[in-house]
């Protein structure tokens, strides 16, 4: 009896335990067939077998299921993507572009940019790090071949679950449609890095991601998309704990097999992202070998030969010493650890003298985001000493951006990374290089600026505008070596030096190239600093009146002055063809002086600022005051035109001539308009003319008062002049002048204020050629009715009758069958 009732006990005990085992199996496939799995192990327990990600059996489940079948957790929170990104996404996965690689290098940027907002933030508070592995700032690439999963890991600030919809779900960017359109029409898929749409290259490779990500302000969650114009977020309870950071898990399609191979891994990050500032570590399989006991027979060596020497009877003697020893033998076995691929230290900590040309070049294409092949045109490495130390690397970039100059004066745009003691602090800090520099990339590492306080305050430091300063002599000086080294810049006397001594072609043109991108960026500084004007200047470059299509300097122009000449010549306008043929030039070009074309809108702007260089003074010969040699009949030649300068004036005084003078910059032309010296030139007025939002009460304030002069040499003006003198009220010589005054105004580059005033005059003048009387008169059109022609009048009969019958019509004659037919 008792011992029924024992094995009783023993079998209720055994059903209880049994019980809690069977829920918890039935607990699990009810999750597996909704699509949601059980808390599984921690990858750190499984890392050694297969080098994969680590999940239990209901997601080895459920990720072995092929791609195509996901569908989003049921459970899940759905959203759509904003039509910007569908837009975006669409054009990036149905693209066939063979250059994927691109993808990588934008996950590990954005883990990369991570790490630095959660290393700024524990500056000043060291809690937000954590504790053991989380405090780890990192970047983790492991890859699982099985399931084709590849998984980038990071340490950094993590997304909250609002993050996860923002920044993954929208761009705020407003760069997204002009990058769109870039790719349209270029198919250029390097411009992902330049417009901040990085991480949706990544469906490039994947047509399944999922973002697990943990915020020290949230929970973990877990983003998730097929690209299918909707992603879904959830709370994540099944994957491993982060701790901190963000981990991306890309499902790779088929025909992207070849980022589960270590070797094509490893290749990208080193061409790519050598210079991150963080650990990239890739979980990485190797050989190693190892000693494992050896059984008798595979141990044993059979003797072939026999030994006569007494050496080698003592060798024989040592063997048999070692087998009475454990017999091993060495065996390959393949073993996973963390492998480091960034380890080359940041060149700017390095002498400039131990850093090749190739590892500059890298570390521009990597600081910028600019993959292309082409090598930045300039750099300078250096380190400043003194009260203020720090190091730096500054490129000048082998093209300008494509928005380099729009809204110039409305954005704050910054290529320069700021470090304090090997921390990243900013790249979005503008204070370090003038506006008109920005176009410069590098980065600035400084011992002396403090790390715990608000960059408003940094922006204050004393220490900043020491910085700044011996930025822009650094940047100055290395745009003035570019010129200095290319053999088109050289002087004329200087070429066969230069010739022998065998100068480098690939300098040649180097600064021709510079100035077409960035020579607008020279004048802006001009404008805009003037404690360097004069450094500036000289980076100046121009086309001349005798530099043959070739860009020449002020200094090679100072060079070529004519002996006894004060001014520096030049004109405006829109294009150099229109001003070669400008008549301003007529007689400054046939007494040899030489003449600078400036046809940049900008440089009207620009020469308001230049005033002078090295003494010369600056003359625009479109304008008063122009002194082109010594002229003895000058006194005679005003005497003479005298009573036509002052008649002529008189009948203009409707037009707002100031004055009527003699000329003494014409050689061809009867008459041109000039403007006062301080006043706007042609070209400026139709500059401001063409604003949107131009105020015409301050163009009139501004524009300067016009001067019609004169060419005493020309056959037209002798004859005006002998026509005013018989007989000034004559109304055909009062019409020839105002024409004239008009027809000079053109020439001159001015806009008419009454074209269709100027055409008439045009027309009578043609008249008078040709003996037509003034007052002949166009002969009016003779207007005749329209008959109706006798079909017309057919149809219409025909439509006015029911159905549209025709009463004409013949009648159609019935044919009677015949017999055969029948």
């Amino acid at each position: 009896m008792r011992t029924r009732t024992l094995v009783s006990v023993l079998f209720l005990f055994s059903l209880l335990f049994l019980l809690p085992d069977q829920g918890r199996k039935l607990h699990a496939n009810a999750e597996d067939s909704s699509d949601e799995v059980s808390d599984p192990p921690k990858v750190e327990e499984k890392l050694g077998g297969h080098g994969g990600l680590s999940t239990d059996s209901d997601v080895v489940h459920r990720e072995s299921e092929s791609i195509s079948k996901k569908s989003l957790r049921s459970n899940a929170e759905k959203f759509e993507f904003q039509a910007e990104v569908s837009r975006l996404m669409d054009i990036i996965i149905n693209s066939l572009y063979s250059n994927k690689d691109i993808f990588l290098r934008e996950l590990i940027s954005n883990a990369s940019d991570a790490l630095d907002k959660i290393r700024f933030l524990a500056l000043t508070d060291k809690d937000v790090l954590g504790e053991g592995d989380t405090a780890k700032l990192e970047i983790q690439i492991k890859l699982d071949k099985a399931k084709k999963i590849l998984s980038i890991r990071d340490r950094g600030i993590g997304m909250t679950k609002e993050d996860l919809i923002k920044n993954l779900g929208t761009i705020a960017k407003s760069g997204t449609s002009a990058f769109v359109e870039k790719m349209q029409s270029s198919g250029d898929l390097n411009l992902i890095g330049q417009f901040g749409v990085g991480f949706y290259s990544a469906y490039l490779v994947a047509d399944y991601i999922e973002v697990i990500s943990k915020h020290n302000d949230d929970i973990q969650h877990v983003w998730e998309s097929k690209a299918d114009g909707k992603f879904a977020v959830s709370e994540d309870t099944w994957n491993e704990p982060l701790g901190r950071g963000t981990e991306i898990r890309l499902h790779l399609r088929d025909e992207a097999g070849e980022y589960l191979e270590e070797s094509k891994l490893k290749d990208l990050v080193k061409r790519y992202s050598e210079f991150i500032n963080f650990p990239i570590n890739l979980w990485a399989s190797k050989e190693v070998e190892t000693e494992v006991p050896a059984e008798e027979d595979e141990s044993a060596e059979e003797e072939t030969e026999t030994t006569s020497t007494e050496e080698e009877k003592e060798e024989d003697a040592e063997e048999e010493d070692s087998e009475k020893k454990q017999k091993t033998k060495k065996v390959k076995e393949t073993v996973y650890e963390w492998e480091l691929l960034n380890d080359v230290k940041a060149i700017w900590l390095r002498s400039p003298k131990e850093v090749t040309e190739e590892e500059y070049t890298k570390f521009y294409h990597s600081l910028a985001k600019d993959f292309s092949d082409e090598k930045p045109m300039a750099w300078s490495h250096f380190n400043a000493e003194g009260d203020v130390e720090f190091k730096a690397v500054l490129y000048v970039p082998p093209k300008a951006a494509h928005d380099q100059y729009e809204s110039y004066y409305n954005t704050n745009k910054a290529n320069l990374k700021l470090y304090v003691r090997r921390v990243f602090i900013s790249d979005e800090f503008d204070e370090l290089l003038p506006k008109y520099l920005s176009f410069l990339k590098g980065l600035v590492d400084s011992d002396t600026l403090p790390l715990n306080v608000s960059r408003e305050m940094l922006q204050q430091h004393s220490s900043l505008k020491t910085i700044k300063k011996k930025l822009i002599r650094k940047a100055l000086d290395m745009i003035r070596k570019l010129a200095e080294e290319d053999p088109d810049e050289v002087h004329d006397d200087d070429k066969k030096d230069v010739e022998k001594s065998g100068e480098n072609d690939e300098k040649k043109g180097q600064y021709t190239k510079f100035w077409n991108e960035f020579g607008k960026s020279i004048k802006l500084g001009i404008i805009e600093d003037a404690s360097n004007r004069n450094r500036l200047a000289k980076l100046l470059r121009f086309e001349t009146t005798k530099s043959d299509g070739k860009l020449t300097s002020l200094d090679q122009y100072i060079k070529r002055m004519k002996k006894g000449q004060k001014d520096v010549f030049y004109i405006t306008g829109s294009s150099k063809e229109q001003l070669e043929k400008s008549p301003f030039l007529e007689r400054l070009i046939k007494k040899g002086y030489e003449v600078i074309f400036f046809t940049d809108p900008v440089d009207e702007y620009l020469m308001q600022y230049l005033m002078d260089y090295e003494d010369k003074k600056f003359q625009n010969v479109s304008k008063e005051g122009l002194q082109v040699g010594k002229d003895s009949k000058v006194k005679e030649l005003k005497e003479a035109f005298k009573e036509l300068t002052k008649w002529w004036k008189e009948s203009l005084a409707s037009e707002n001539v100031d004055d009527v003078k003699i000329s003494n910059r014409l050689a061809d032309t009867p008459c041109v308009v000039v403007t006062s010296k301080f006043g706007w030139s042609a070209n400026m007025e139709r500059i401001m003319q063409s604003q949107t939002l131009s105020d015409a009460n301050k163009q009139a304030y501004m524009r300067g008062k016009r001067v019609l002069e004169i060419n005493p040499r020309h056959p037209i003006i002798k004859e005006l002049k002998e026509r005013v003198a018989s007989d000034p009220e004559d109304e055909s010589v009062k019409e020839t002048a105002q024409l004239m005054y008009q027809t000079a105004l053109i020439e001159s580059g001015f806009i008419l204020n009454d074209p269709k005033d100027f055409a008439g005059r045009i027309y009578n003048s043609v008249k008078s050629s040709l003996k037509i009387s003034p007052d002949a008169v166009a002969e009016e059109e003779v207007e005749t009715e329209e008959t109706e022609t006798s079909e017309e009048a057919t149809e219409t009969k025909s439509d006015d009758l029911p159905g549209g019958l025709n009463i004409e019509a013949e009648p159609v004659e019935e044919e009677t069958p015949t017999k055969d037919e029948l």
